[in-house]
């Protein structure tokens, strides 16, 4: 094909095109139907781009399509058919970009894990067991270990605050805190049920 014959083709496939906006603007429903078959991919593709979600993507296309079929009247320049409805479409997708929010994705493992429900008897029964052998373990510990942790796990104080009250530096307290969770284990191990 000749570079003549490449424009001519272009040029016709701008006439239809114009042709069908027209007729489209003037509510022939078969010239929209045309037009939807001609750029559903185009649209379908921008959606797909702003969203990354195929259901989502296909949902919004319709959606511009909709929009595109009430406001044809407006577009003022024929031969801008596909610019207008990207437009729109980018439009649109920000719009439900905003609306719904930042999408955070979860493992399915890590949603039943937050959605079952701890508060059962049992899981009462064996946590009051748990704190009771805590708080065992804990009274087996020497006085320095015992304050540490209960300093840092019961009553919540910062590395920073535990230097002040135990007059030492923050390396010294993760160390302290370090050797005491060790000791605690070790307590607790020995408590355990054979």
């Amino acid at each position: 094909m000749t570079a003549l014959e490449e424009t001519e083709e272009l040029t016709n496939e701008k006439l239809e095109l114009v042709a069908r906006v027209r007729a489209a603007q003037q509510g022939d429903r078969e010239a929209f139907g045309q037009l939807v078959e001609q750029f559903q991919g185009v649209v379908f593709g921008t959606a797909l781009r702003r969203l990354r979600d195929r259901g989502e993507a296909q949902e919004l296309a319709q959606e511009v399509f909709v929009q595109a079929l009430r406001k044809i009247g407006q577009l003022r320049q024929p031969e801008c058919f596909g610019g207008w409805l990207r437009a729109i479409a980018n439009r649109l997708a920000i719009n439900r970009q905003v609306r719904r929010g930042p999408v955070i994705t979860a493992e399915r493992e890590t949603l039943e894990a937050i959605s079952q429900d701890t508060d059962t008897p049992l899981a009462n029964v064996l946590a009051a067991e748990r704190r009771r052998q805590v708080r065992a373990g804990l009274r087996r510990l020497g006085p320095l270990d015992r304050k540490t942790l209960v300093a840092f796990y019961v009553k919540g104080h910062s590395l920073i605050e535990m230097s002040d009250e135990f007059h030492s530096p923050v390396g010294t307290i993760k160390r302290r805190l370090h050797v005491a969770r060790k000791r605690l284990a070790r307590e607790l191990e020995e408590l355990a049920p054979a």
